[in-house]
């Protein structure tokens, strides 16, 4: 499968694209929650929701104390910009 430009937004790619999307991220899948995914970097870790119009994710243990952050990200946005907000970080 391959996946459309990374220019292209969000709510133009199947969800099968999406998911395949987030496993190349590095992404795992929750297997009872299946729009529930976890992901974890060196500096930081997320759990991202696939919610009916936007992506939500939320960092976890930001750092120092801090609480966690979540952010939105609608499907109206880029492949490309979205991926780029997620592997920012917190």
């Amino acid at each position: 499968m391959t996946l459309p430009s990374p220019d292209t937004p969000l709510y133009n790619h199947p969800l099968p694209e999406i998911e395949q999307w987030l496993r190349e991220l590095g992404c795992e899948q929750d297997s009872q929650e299946l729009n529930f995914w976890r992901v974890e970097k060196p500096t930081w870790k997320a759990e991202l929701t696939l919610e009916v119009e936007h992506i939500s994710i939320r960092y976890m243990n930001s750092g120092y104390g801090s609480p966690d952050i979540e952010r939105n990200f609608k499907y109206s946005l880029t492949r490309q910009d979205i991926e780029s907000a997620i592997l920012a970080g917190p």
